[in-house]
């Protein structure tokens, strides 16, 4: 940085560096109060606020964070235009080159919250990782898979990756429990027998339709049943529930399940 721009700096004083440590060392305070808050009272609100809730999450730490920089900057820098102009750009420009991916990763988080990619509680798939969003982070996002796995993924990942959003604000999502059986047997009997079991389940959403796909293999025969879970939450004690219930009533109905003699191929 050259003299012009250093003479912009305020001559520091003791007080100002206390000031500005209060500053920073308040605002991280501030943001893990609120984290707490909001979460607190996320879990004690109706089921169906929750997730509304949640979403103030990430949106309340960008606004202090971008408060506390408004403090900050006034601190150290004489309020001259030109030449905090000026000095912004320089900064910026060695922050570009020296940061780029932590840059790429601060503007894909702006982007994910301002588009409302995903928000917590939202279940979802980057990489092959699929979990609930828990945290939203200005770098990452944070989210735990069903063997309480916490993954971090930068947000940097949306230029590049797809990402699966299974619930995209709602409670509810769509479950899928997958059955192998024997080509031979009455196939109408066994789409009757399913849905029939998904429709008894007490975590399927009670307004919700099931429905069954089925499709030959070389092996025998696949089928799906789909139906809503209630709460996002749920989503596997549903496909347990209809697993379960579905083996012992094809059990007795007689129907054998497929033996496959070799590893399913991808996509079949």
């Amino acid at each position: 940085m050259n003299a012009a721009h250093a003479s912009v700096l305020r001559e520091l004083s003791w007080s100002h560096v206390f000031l500005v440590l209060a500053v920073l060392v308040g605002c991280r305070l501030l943001i893990g109060c609120v984290h707490w808050g909001v979460r607190r009272i996320a879990e004690r609100a109706p089921s169906h606020r929750r997730l509304l809730i949640l979403r103030l999450s990430p949106i309340a730490k960008l606004l202090i964070g971008i408060a506390g920089i408004a403090i900050v900057v006034p601190i150290l820098i004489e309020p001259n235009f030109e030449d905090v102009l000026a000095l912004f750009a320089t900064v910026a420009l060695t922050l570009a080159f020296a940061l780029k991916d932590y840059a790429s990763s601060l503007a894909a988080g702006v982007v994910t919250i301002l588009e409302n990619t995903y928000q917590p509680g939202d279940w979802i798939e980057i990489d092959g990782a699929y979990g609930e969003v828990k945290t939203i982070g200005t770098r990452a996002v944070h989210i735990v898979t069903a063997d309480d796995t916490e993954v971090i993924i930068p947000h940097a990942r949306l230029w590049s990756t797809s990402v699966f959003n299974a619930s995209s604000g709602n409670r509810s999502l769509l479950c899928v429990a997958n059955f192998y059986l024997d080509a031979d047997h009455d196939g109408e009997a066994v789409r009757r027998a399913l849905i029939a079991i998904a429709e008894t389940s007490r975590y399927r959403r009670p307004d919700s339709p099931v429905t069954v796909v089925a499709a030959e293999m070389p092996w025998g025969t696949r089928y799906k049943a789909k139906a809503y879970v209630t709460d996002s939450r749920d989503q596997f004690a549903l496909i347990t529930d209809l697993t379960i219930r579905a083996k012992e009533q094809l059990r007795a109905m007689h129907i054998a399940f497929a033996r496959v003699p070799y590893a399913e191929r991808k996509g079949d």
